[in-house]
């Protein structure tokens, strides 16, 4: 008898997908079989690529089955199969000199991320099984790093844990009150505690693995994508401690305000290209006054590093601290409310005025504000798009401002005229173009 179509797809749609669930589980294994025999030969393995495959499809198949046979006991004979296993290779192995278990740990997680392809979470299997390959993969860089590491450096590591997977989730999301004070989020604040320190303890991980050029350099360029402002304060904490690389913490601080401009320009385009075409020319001047400004510095970083190269990494730089990073999310809390008691109380006549302090700690919310605004009234685009470049503007001298008051003197040097040369050009151009 003819069947229609939906009568097919339900006849072979439940196969079909069952199929699909013991290839993925099938395809995990070999994955993360395939890491495990590139170390088979010089290390003894109780399994390799085709082991791991047959423990991932056997996790899904006993899964399988328990659930539509209702044989509960499968699941967990398979298991405790796989486990007698790998605890039997161990005590083997371990006869012969070789204590490591990361094989036969591994064989365990295969079998469960089978039972998890099985019951149809194919995202979880596959980003868990991901993150096994690299942690498998980068076992070198990873025990190179833990040699390198400090008492104080796994004490402020555990910190940042805190900070971030602990206190930022439990801290609410909303605002308290009327205008201004709808400015304050504690979750916002807090984030920017986590974004602060964040930077820290990424800047301290680069120089760790890539070595100080690269690491402070990378550092710099990162920070830029989320805050130039953040990543000013962090490496001018560092230059009172580490005088001997100023040029290069310089380079750094200028590089992250270029990325910002940019980051600016990129956020415009999406939500308002009527904004981003009223501040185009002070942005692209802004951008070519730094280039030329970084071009400067970073010719006088390579004088100094081939002068300095025999500087060493201070040994006690503590990568967090949260104390200044507190210090910092008060601060903005405080400006955010200014900038918005502005917009609010002294209309259109405000928007300069909010976008100077507002730009005093961060630019994205004065960015996004005056995009609204502009999407709410095309007319006010040029004034929207002034208010912007304000901000940029005072952002920038603030961070020259960071340099000059709590940084070295050879970052003074570099960073004030720079973030002098670079705000006034912008100004100037955004009000006479």
């Amino acid at each position: 008898m003819d069947q229609t179509p939906a009568e097919s797809a339900e006849l072979f749609g439940p196969s079909a997908e069952l199929l699909l669930r013991f290839a993925v589980a099938l395809a995990l294994g070999i994955l993360l079989g395939l890491e495990r025999e590139r170390t088979k030969d010089s290390e003894a393995r109780f399994a390799g690529i085709r082991t791991f495959a047959l423990i991932s499809l056997t996790g899904a198949i006993s899964a399988w089955a328990g659930d539509t046979f209702g044989l509960v006991w499968i699941l967990p004979t398979a298991f405790a199969s796989v486990a007698a296993l790998a605890v039997a290779s161990h005590v083997v192995t371990a006869r012969s000199g070789h204590v490591g278990i990361t094989t036969e740990v591994t064989a365990i997680l295969t079998f469960v991320l089978g039972i998890v392809c099985a019951r149809g979470e194919f995202r979880i299997a596959s980003a868990v099984a991901v993150a096994v390959m690299l942690v498998l993969v980068l076992k070198d860089w990873l025990h190179a790093i833990t040699r390198k590491l400090s008492t104080q450096d796994v004490s402020a590591t555990v910190q940042f844990a805190i900070v971030t997977l602990i206190v930022l989730p439990l801290v609410p999301n909303r605002t308290f009150g009327p205008p201004p004070f709808d400015a304050l989020n504690p979750y916002r604040i807090w984030l920017m505690v986590v974004l602060i320190s964040g930077i820290d303890f990424g800047s301290w991980i680069l120089v760790k693995t890539v070595g100080r050029e690269h690491g402070i350099g990378l550092t710099g360029l990162l920070g830029g994508l989320v805050s130039s402002t953040a990543t000013t304060l962090t490496f001018t904490k560092r230059s009172r401690q580490e005088s001997a690389h100023s040029a290069s913490f310089a380079v750094a601080i200028l590089l992250a305000s270029l990325v910002m401009l940019v980051r600016v320009a990129v956020v415009l385009a999406v939500v308002s290209v009527a904004t981003l075409q009223a501040s185009w020319p002070a942005l692209a001047a802004m951008a070519a006054a730094s280039l030329v400004v970084l071009a400067w510095v970073w010719r006088r970083s390579r004088r100094a590093n081939r002068a300095e190269s025999s500087a060493e990494l201070a040994e006690e730089v503590n990568p967090f601290e949260l104390s200044k990073a507190v210090r910092f999310a008060l601060l903005f809390a405080v400006v955010s409310v200014l900038a918005r008691g502005a917009e609010v109380w002294l209309g259109e006549a405000g928007l300069y005025l909010a976008g100077t302090l507002g730009g005093l700690t961060d630019v994205d919310a004065i960015t996004l504000s005056m995009s609204e605004l502009t999407s709410r009234d095309p007319g006010l685009a040029q004034t929207a798009g002034r208010a912007v470049v304000l901000a940029i503007v005072s952002n920038t001298l603030v961070k020259g401002g960071i340099a000059s008051v709590a940084g070295s003197k050879p970052l003074k040097a570099l960073v004030l005229p720079a973030t002098i040369v670079v705000a006034a050009v912008g100004a100037v151009v955004a009000f006479l173009v």
